[in-house]
């Protein structure tokens, strides 16, 4: 029977592995955020085969949700295998992430057998890099002035380096502070994906980019290659007394990080009014839809 467990940062190598074989655009594709996220829902992981396997142990109902195996090999094994786990515990098996193609697949291989919900809040946004760096058109018009304004300002945009690890790390506790008391979950479980990104920086192979304005540290952000044509951003934090600061750091990683990959992927906006709304205005590509698949 699987046996799921802690990830690890030793896990890197394999996890990888898998990951690049299924080439996903999703960012629960990712071992950095993996790593990084994993005390949001209890997470764990396990290995079947070349198959790699995580799933979220704390949910609301008390079913454990597994995202959508990456890997190789026979899934029609795989998930009966998985369905011996959750039977086990008395649980129907539940997979997130299923996205379009997946989902048709899945109707294929258990026709009648699975029950889906599409599941708008963890669906991904996904741009043209060249959208984001050149903000062109008439739709980028307010963008494009909001980068003006920024750019009026006496601010520098440099790679984050291990000499502005400390700095990061205390602006993201200073800006969540302004906005929560500290004392929820999700709180105390972004500090952590936080402290992990910049714990395991130059491991997980991440890319930063930090804003100061007059020398104080205004905005910084995090990401990496996702896939073959995508490049993926963790995690973006910025002071908005600075005026047209995300547009500022948004423009800068995008042209510094990300302009030898067709896609960015911004990730999903959790069902927060603001941040769908922000995320739309950048007029994504098209919404990397995700479905909730119940085996039956």
């Amino acid at each position: 029977m699987l046996e799921f467990r802690d990830i690890d940062i030793s896990d890197k190598d394999k996890i990888n592995s898998a990951l690049q074989k299924s080439d996903f655009m999703g960012c629960e594709y990712s071992f950095a955020n993996n790593m990084a996220w994993r005390r949001l829902s209890d997470s764990k992981i396990t290995f079947y085969k070349d198959f790699y396997i995580t799933g979220a142990f704390t949910t609301e109902d008390g079913i454990p949700s597994f995202v959508f195996p990456a890997g190789e090999g026979d899934y029609k094994e795989l998930f009966a295998e998985m369905r011996r786990y959750t039977e086990f515990m008395g649980k129907p098996l539940r997979v997130s992430g299923v996205t379009d193609e997946l989902l048709d697949f899945l109707n294929e291989l258990y026709p009648g057998q699975i029950e889906s919900e599409y599941d708008r809040d963890s669906s991904d946004y996904i741009y043209r890099s060249d959208d984001l760096i050149n903000l062109a058109g008439k739709k980028y018009h307010s963008k494009r002035n909001h980068l003006a304004n920024f750019r009026k300002q006496n601010f520098s945009f440099s790679a984050i380096t291990e000499k502005d690890f400390d700095d990061c790390i205390a602006f993201g506790a200073i800006t969540y502070n302004n906005k929560t008391d500290g004392s929820s979950h999700s709180y105390v479980a972004e500090q952590f994906a936080i402290n992990t990104y910049f714990t395991y920086f130059n491991e997980l192979g991440l890319k930063g980019g930090i804003i100061r304005i007059d020398g104080q540290t205004a905005a910084f952000t995090i990401g990496e290659r996702l896939n073959s044509n995508t490049f993926c951003i963790h995690i973006e934090k910025g002071d908005t007394s600075y005026n047209g600061i995300y547009a500022g750091i948004n423009n800068c990683f995008a042209r510094e990080f990300a302009s030898d990959y067709e896609y960015i992927n911004r990730e999903e906006d959790l069902g927060l009014e603001g941040l769908r709304k922000s995320k739309l205005s950048y007029h994504p590509a098209f919404i990397h839809n995700k479905y909730i698949v119940t085996f039956k």
